[in-house]
């Protein structure tokens, strides 16, 4: 007898564990870091946010128009994101989700990037993209494996969360796509940007041995970089 109720304490204990996750691991970041501050004065934050008074919120708090606008497109890349996340629609705090509309120019190109805390899954309203993604290191021997595919109106494609991806208009005239992402502020690093354009930049030894290039060509890059961003 007192076996068998052993064995059903271990049981129900083991079954509170595996149907509640958040007892096993942290709720994922929405923010790129937290310092911890011993201060009780210190203003709380809830997912890098702080809560409005529920009696002070309105519908507008739940609202942002203008998806409907192209975006600007005049730029090197022939692209633009237009992003709804919670930093412009406040009615997202604590949802888990955005969205963004991204406009492209004929041979436009929203160059490699992640999303560190969201999976993004993307539907083409117009136009022609080729699409894709690269998975993470693999073991001994192994390649990182490239995803591709072409993407017509209506067709929709998922990069998961945290790999590197991209999308270019293919097509014969501008292409409009949206995307939705499972975040309220999925954040994203422009993989150029952050290696080429950081601040300040990266030792150019480090840089030149991680892409097996000369000195010179990395330093060509920091500096496009460095000129496009001052």
């Amino acid at each position: 007898m007192a076996l068998a109720l052993k064995f059903l304490v271990i049981t129900i204990a083991i079954l509170a564990l595996t149907s509640s996750p958040s007892t096993a691991s942290d709720p994922s970041p929405l923010q790129d870091f937290c310092v911890a501050v011993n201060d009780s004065k210190a203003t709380v934050f809830v997912n890098g946010k702080v809560c409005k008074d529920p009696k002070l919120v309105t519908a507008d708090d739940f609202f942002r128009p203008g998806l409907n606008k192209p975006g600007n497109t005049s730029n090197q890349l022939g692209s633009i994101v237009t992003a709804v996340n919670v930093n412009n629609l406040p009615g997202l705090n604590t949802l888990g989700i955005s969205l963004a509309r991204i406009d492209f120019a004929r041979r436009g190109l929203n160059p490699p990037h992640t999303h560190p805390r969201g999976t993004e899954v993307l539907v083409v309203l117009k136009g022609r993209l080729y699409v894709g993604f690269v998975l993470s290191n693999p073991g001994p021997n192994m390649k990182n494996k490239l995803f591709t595919k072409i993407l017509n109106p209506g067709d929709v494609f998922v990069f998961p969360e945290g790999l590197i991806h991209f999308q270019l208009n293919v097509g014969k005239t501008n292409a409009i796509a949206f995307t939705g992402l499972s975040s309220q502020n999925a954040g994203v690093i422009t993989i150029a940007n952050a290696v080429f354009g950081s601040d300040p930049p990266i030792n150019d030894n480090v840089l030149s041995k991680a892409f097996q290039v000369d000195k010179k060509v990395i330093d060509d890059l920091q500096e496009e970089f460095w000129w496009d961003n001052n």
